[in-house]
C-alpha cells in the first residue's frame, strides 16, 4: 500500500495561559489518503479547529505544538519553518477559513487577491494570472466579472466560493476547511458542498473538513473523526458511524441529529457540558455526561481500542478489542 498523503501522530497542542497550560489537543493521530474526504466533528470547544490549525501550521501564540508530528508528503510540517512553509502553502496544501469575510482583504478586489497569491509563487505573466483567475472562478460557479468585485460586494455564499477558488489556484493535493458552511443558509450550504464534492472528484485533492454539522458529514465525507475534550473519541467510516456508532458520545450526537428517513422520534440532547480543559476530569473525560458510566470510568483513562475497522476510546470495548496503534 502507498503511504498516506497526511499522517498525524500523537499531535499535542497547548494554550499557554497565566494559570498554566491548557491542553486543547491531546495525542491525536490519524491519516488522510489521497483523494479522501475526512470529516472532523464534535461540540464547540472540543479542539477541532485547533487541530486543523496545528496540522496546517497556522497556530499563533498562545497556541503551541508541544508534541507529535504531521507528516505531509513525507515532510514533517511541525519542524518546518517560515520560508519552507510559505513555499508549500497554496501550492501543495491550502486552507479555507470559517469566515471568508475575515479571511479576505476588504481593501482589495478578488482579482487583486488572486494576483497576489499567484505572484507569491512565481506566476508573473499578466495573461497567465488573468486566465488562471478566471478559470478557478468558473470552477466554483462565479461569473468572471466578479474579479473586479470587493468582498463586501459578494454574498456570503459567493465569498466562500471565492475562498475555495483561491485555495485551488495551484490545484493542491490537500485542502483543509474550517467550518466553511457555518454562516450559510441551508440552500447555500447544499450548493457549496455539492460544488466542493464535484471539484474533489474532478481534481482528485483530499479534504480535511471540520464541522459541527452532522448532516454535512453524513452526506459528503468518507471517514469521520469524532472529537471530545481534545481527544479522538471515535474514528470510523462514515457509513459505519451512522449505522452503528460505538462510543456513547457518538450515540449522543446521533440522538441529537434529526433524520429525514425512518419513523419520527424526539431529539435527545447530551446532558451537561464539555469539561474545562484546564482541569479535565479524572479517568474518561466523558464520564460526567455518560449514560453508561461505570466505576472504572472514573479512575482509568481509556485507550483508543480497535473494533473491526473503527477505533473507539471507551472501556466498553476493552474486552475483545485490540489497542489501536
Amino acid at each position: 500500500m502507498s503511504e498516506p498523503l497526511l499522517e498525524v501522530a500523537d499531535l499535542t497542542v497547548d494554550y499557554l495561559t497565566v494559570a498554566g497550560a491548557v491542553r486543547a489537543v491531546d495525542r491525536v493521530s490519524f491519516t488522510v489518503e489521497r483523494g479522501e474526504f475526512l470529516g472532523i466533528v464534535g461540540e464547540s470547544g472540543c479542539g477541532k479547529s485547533t487541530l486543523l490549525f496545528a496540522v496546517a501550521q497556522l497556530l499563533s501564540p498562545p497556541g503551541e505544538i508541544v508534541g507529535g508530528k504531521a507528516v505531509f508528503r513525507g515532510r514533517d510540517m511541525v519542524r518546518l519553518r517560515g520560508r519552507e512553509l510559505r513555499h508549500m502553502r497554496w501550492r501543495d496544501y491550502s486552507v479555507v477559513m470559517q469566515s471568508a469575510m475575515n479571511a479576505l482583504n476588504p481593501m482589495k478586489s478578488m482579482g487583486a487577491q488572486f494576483k497576489d497569491t499567484l505572484q507569491a509563487h512565481g506566476k508573473s505573466s499578466a495573461e497567465e494570472i488573468r486566465r488562471r483567475s478566471e478559470e478557478v472562478l468558473r470552477m466554483v460557479g462565479i461569473d468572471t466579472v466578479h474579479l473586479k468585485s470587493y468582498p463586501h460586494q459578494l454574498s456570503g455564499g459567493m465569498r466562500q466560493r471565492a475562498m475555495i477558488a483561491m485555495a485551488l489556484l495551484f490545484t493542491p493535493e490537500l485542502v483543509v476547511m474550517d467550518e466553511p458552511t457555518s454562516a450559510l443558509d441551508v440552500v447555500a450550504q447544499r450548493s457549496l458542498m455539492s460544488n466542493i464534492k464535484e471539484l474533489q472528484r474532478k481534481l482528485g485533492f483530499a479534504i480535511v473538513f471540520v464541522t459541527h454539522d452532522m448532516s454535512v458529514v453524513s452526506r459528503y465525507s468518507d471517514r469521520v473523526l469524532v472529537m471530545y475534550a481534545g481527544q479522538i473519541a471515535e474514528s470510523s467510516s462514515t457509513a459505519a458511524l451512522f449505522e452503528r456508532p460505538l462510543h456513547p458520545y457518538s450515540r449522543g450526537l446521533m440522538s441529537a441529529f434529526p433524520s429525514v428517513r425512518g419513523p419520527r422520534r424526539d431529539l435527545v440532547g447530551i446532558p451537561g457540558a464539555p469539561p474545562n480543559l484546564a482541569r479535565p476530569p479524572r479517568g474518561c473525560r466523558f464520564h460526567p455526561r455518560c449514560p453508561e458510566v461505570m466505576p472504572a470510568c472514573l479512575e482509568r483513562e481509556p485507550e483508543l481500542y480497535r473494533v473491526e475497522d473503527a477505533r473507539v476510546r471507551c472501556i466498553l470495548y476493552n474486552g475483545s478489542a485490540n489497542r489501536a496503534s
